[in-house]
């Protein structure tokens, strides 16, 4: 699907299909959005700003070198996206190709912070005169939902410390879910790094407008402040995860403890009664006795109260 964003008459119109271009003033061209393009809306792109437009695979790579590039005709940059689901997040690639002062987005899937823009370029098309700022509106858009993400998630720390602070049942799913967020909370410091490295690059770039600089570097400010929330997250997911293996480790010792102090009242007792049911002439004189069943009884009793003191005065249990 493709969407061409273009200024008529001091208005923002859109159009939806790749012919439209025969029709357009690459000068009113703002954005061009291209959702899960055909191959015919690629090329058709291509010709229009001439200009070559990556592929999925290399929007992808790792290299810095891959993530942004420029030449003489446009600035390449891609960074991801992040998408929160019930559980797990996951990662979109997104690509800006900047050339001239068009605006083109490669992407895959739908995106909150595109939808919204879209809806407020139309509603405010003097506010966006060029892809330049459309690009910068975007970035902050997207900011401010990493940092609500961020937000999320400190919130659901809180939760975990609070069931723990009340001395709720800690389980082994409780522990997983702390997991679980160490890897959410990994996978926003990732994305949060990743348009950081981005925005720097462009800083370098002599193709983007200098009055759109302070909008750069507070864009820095808020990226360097979310990897520092980022950050203090997760070291309080790591002390929340270090306290619930502490409390498990402390029941565990506490239940081998109860079996051992039982282990050793019972030794005497047992010692005693293996003692006189020996088969030798000792035993057998007390097993004859009716009155040797009491002895042996009390015996048992008394030895069992005996280590029962001992540990007691020790404050073993």
């Amino acid at each position: 699907m493709i969407e061409i964003f273009y200024k008529e008459n001091g208005q923002m119109m859109v159009a939806r299909s790749e012919a439209d271009f025969g029709k357009i003033r690459c000068g009113d061209v703002v954005w061009i959005d291209l959702f899960s393009p055909s191959g015919d809306e690629k090329r058709a792109v291509e010709a229009f700003l001439g200009t070559t437009i990556q592929s999925r695979a290399q929007a992808e790579e790792i290299e810095s070198s891959s993530r942004f590039s420029e030449t003489d005709q446009a600035i390449f940059a891609n960074t991801s996206f992040l998408i929160p689901g019930p559980e797990e997040y996951s990662m979109e690639t997104v690509s800006f190709i900047l050339a001239g002062q068009v605006l083109t987005t490669l992407r895959e899937c739908p995106l909150r912070s595109f939808t919204d823009l879209q809806r407020r370029l139309l509603a405010f098309p003097k506010m966006y005169a060029s892809g330049y700022i459309v690009f910068v509106s975007i970035l902050e858009q997207r900011i401010d939902l990493d940092a609500d993400m961020v937000e999320l998630i400190s919130k659901e720390i809180a939760q975990y410390n609070k069931k723990l602070n009340l001395g709720e049942d800690i389980s082994e799913e409780f522990l997983i879910d702390i997991n679980q967020l160490q890897d959410n909370t990994m996978l926003i410091r990732e994305n949060i790094v990743d348009k950081q490295r981005m925005v720097s690059s462009i800083l370098k770039s002599t193709k983007y407008p200098s009055e759109l600089q302070p909008k750069f570097n507070v864009l820095l400010k808020d990226i360097s402040s979310l990897i520092n929330h980022t950050n203090f997250s997760f070291e309080r997911l790591e002390y929340l995860q270090n306290t619930v293996i502490g409390i498990i480790n402390l029941d565990q010792n506490k239940i081998m403890k109860v079996f051992t102090l039982v282990s050793l009242m019972l030794m005497p007792p047992t010692l005693i009664a293996s003692f006189f049911g020996m088969n030798v002439s000792f035993g057998r004189f007390m097993s004859e006795s009716g009155w040797a069943w009491f002895i042996i009884v009390g015996l048992m009793l008394l030895s069992f109260f005996v280590i029962f003191w001992i540990f007691k005065q020790r404050k073993m249990f």
